[in-house]
């Protein structure tokens, strides 16, 4: 027995009368600017991660003399 269409309609009719449109919506710009600032300090840590990674990849310039020994 699952939640039909109207269960859904009543439980958000409920929770409206209990704390209003402006608490709701409040609410609803919280929560998006949390989840946001949440994808964009994801993102600078792994952009961060990858220009770390990329110089670790990046090995010391061999001499001209070491390029000609392996030729």
């Amino acid at each position: 027995m699952g939640l039909s269409i109207w269960h859904i309609l009543l439980f958000a009719v409920i929770v409206v009368l209990l704390f209003g449109t402006s608490k709701l919506k409040n609410l609803g710009k919280d929560l998006g600017g949390a989840i946001k600032d949440f994808k964009d300090s994801v993102n600078s840590d792994d952009q961060k991660l990858l220009q770390n990674q990329q110089y670790k990849d990046i090995s010391p310039v061999e001499s001209h003399n070491e390029k000609q020994n392996k030729i």
